[in-house]
Parts: structure tokens; sequence; C-alpha cells
């Protein structure tokens, strides 16, 4: 029978890419890593590990183990899910969730949703991390996180795995914030604010301006959304601005509608599927809906 600690060694560096990412997330040495490894290959009997350059790769045999590790992961996330539910009426939701999600979120939707599970399970310790979804849900199929806030632009949906559930959240319309005063100018002709090359939101708002005829003229970049905002304040650029930015307060710019098709962006929970069932994704879950529906209600009332 195989050691199935040293099979998650492998599906770690399947995720991970190296073995030094592997003895960091870990906490162990590149070279105990390394032992294990070579001790499940001389178990498995075939080599399950071949060097690509400074890099290695799993084999035909190393990815076929993964494949099954993954489901024996699954099914004991799905025990470690029961078994805390069979316990929630005698000790109420306990332990840690590991929460991930992207600034805009982290701003407005986790300090209600924080307060909720305050009131409703105390004994609950939260533990949130600021991360954009490309870095959060890879971080989350590893298992360094529970449950990701995560977000899909109009046009250009996320890659899907079979391995992790979603559920929506709420629909964040986006619109076109210009400076104060700034007139009737074509947007193409103000500087921009948008977010780095190659992530979804400036595929997104590229394609967006491409499709009205012109090419943005970015001269800011960044992931924080409170700069794009300030920037837009202060007249120095324009830029695309969702409304739960504004967590229910009146815009401080001249907002416009996007085109039909481009209006909203989709916000979304991500958990893996053995987990989906535990009580304490399931209350975050629950409070974190319900800290979007507050808030769009505030805001269809602005």
């Amino acid at each position: 029978m195989f050691d199935l600690h040293r099979l998650r060694l492998l599906r770690e560096l399947k995720h991970r890419g190296t073995l030094a990412a592997v003895a960091t997330a870990l906490s162990y040495s590149p070279s105990s890593v390394s032992q294990q490894l070579s001790v499940l290959e001389k178990e498995v009997g075939v080599p399950l590990l071949e060097p690509v350059g400074r890099r290695v790769r799993l084999t035909e045999q190393a990815e076929i183990l993964v494949a099954h590790t993954e489901a024996v992961l699954e099914r004991l996330d799905q025990a470690q899910a029961e078994v805390a539910g069979s316990l929630t009426g005698i000790t109420g939701i306990t332990g840690t969730l590991r929460l991930a999600a992207f600034q805009t979120a982290a701003l407005t939707l986790i300090p209600p949703a924080l307060t909720l599970l305050r009131a409703a399970h105390p004994a609950l310790r939260v533990h949130v991390t600021e991360a954009e979804p490309e870095s959060a849900l890879p971080a989350l199929r590893a298992r360094d996180f529970d449950l990701v806030v995560a977000e899909e632009y109009p046009g250009h949906p996320h890659p899907r795995h079979p391995e992790l559930e979603e559920v929506d959240l709420v629909q964040d319309t986006l619109r076109l914030a210009l400076p104060v005063g700034a007139g009737e100018g074509a947007p193409g002709d103000r500087p921009w604010v948008m977010e780095p090359e190659g992530t979804p939101a400036r595929r997104w708002a590229t394609a967006l301006c491409r499709d009205a005829g012109w090419e943005p003229d970015v001269r800011y970049e960044s992931t924080d959304m409170l700069l794009h905002l300030r920037l837009v304040e202060q007249g120095h650029a324009a830029a695309l601005l969702p409304d739960l930015l504004w967590c229910g307060r009146k815009p401080t710019v001249p907002l416009l509608e996007l085109p039909g098709g481009h209006r909203s962006r989709r916000l979304f929970t991500v958990v893996r599927g053995g987990s989906s069932r535990h009580p304490a994704v399931r209350a975050c879950r629950e409070a974190l809906a319900r800290a979007a529906e507050d808030l769009d209600r505030v805001a269809g009332g602005r």
C-alpha cells in the first residue's frame, strides 16, 4: 500500500511546481521532500519525476497517482465535514476557516460577513488573506485556503476545475468613471488607469475599449481600486469602477453606463467539492451572501 503522506508530497509538487516551493509550503527542507519522493518511487517501482532544465516534471505514472490522491483527499474532506457536522449541535461551529478575497470584496463584503459570523458563531476563527483570484484559486486547490471569493468579467470566463465548487454571490455593476468636469470628450482621448497587463480585468477592459473603436492610453497600472478612484477624483485618469467600491455611499465622480453585455462582473465563492458541506464553510457562505444582499439593497436605494 502506498504511503498517503508521500502521495500528498507528490500532489503538492504537481500544484506548486518545484521542490523548493513544496518545502516552503510544508515547512520541510528540500532535501527531505526529495528523499520522501525517492522512497515513493521505490514503493511504486517506476520513475515518478523527470528533469526538465532546472525543474522536474511528473511522469505519466505520477499523474495517475496524483489523480487518485485527489480523490482520496476529497473523501477525507467529506469525512471531516461530516464529523464537524455531527458535533455542531454539541460544540457549535469551531475551528479555523482560511478565507481569501480580492480587494474590493475584502473591503466591502468581508467586514460585515465577519460581524455576522462573530455574532452567530463566536468560537469560529476566520483567517482572511487579500489575494487576487489568479493566485487564490490555485492556492485553494493546493489546500492553502478553505474558501475563496472570486470574480469573473463579462466575456472572459475563468478556467473551471472539476474538484472545485462555485456558488454565485452577486452581480456587481461596472461603470465608466470620469474626472469631475471632464466634459464631453471621447474616453479614448484621456489617460487611463487599469489593472496590470495579463490580469482578467485588464483583458476585459482592453477588449471593451477596442470594441468601442479606440485604444486606451494606459498611464497607470495597479490592482488597487482605491488608487484607481483617487486618480479619477483628482483628474488624472478615467477608470472602470465596480459599484461594490462605493459600499452603499454616494459616488464621488461622474459615472456612465457601459454597453449592454459588458455591464457587470460575476462574484462567487469557491470551495473544494469535498468540503462544501462543512459547517464552517456553509456558515461563511451564508454570511457572505447576506452581506452581499444588504449592500445590493443599499445600492439599489442610492
